[in-house]
């Protein structure tokens, strides 16, 4: 984990992928490719989602899997809740 005080921390830069790739594609990347993305050991990108989720991101893994099923405001299986914009409707609302 970055030092206290440090620009941004490895938490923050692992928040902001998933988010990135959830508005740029509509899908959450798996623990191994947000591990790719930061330059982390495979098991440093699974210790951060589940830290991201422990410190109160109100999301939530696929039950047995390691998938990301939610990540706020998204839900990233199919829901009632269609969001689109200019048309493409690739995202979903919890």
């Amino acid at each position: 984990m970055d030092e206290p005080g440090s620009e941004i921390s490895e938490l923050d830069r692992a928040y902001a992928a998933i988010m990135q790739q959830v508005v740029a594609t509509g899908r959450a990347p798996h623990h191994t490719e947000l591990a790719n993305e930061l330059g982390v050991a495979i098991e440093d990108g699974k210790r951060l989602i589940g830290e991201i989720f422990a410190a109160g991101v109100p999301g939530w893994l696929h039950p047995g899997t390691d998938y990301i099923a939610s990540f706020p405001p998204f839900n990233l299986q199919p829901t009632q809740y269609r969001v689109s914009v200019d048309g493409d409707q690739r995202w979903f609302a919890q």
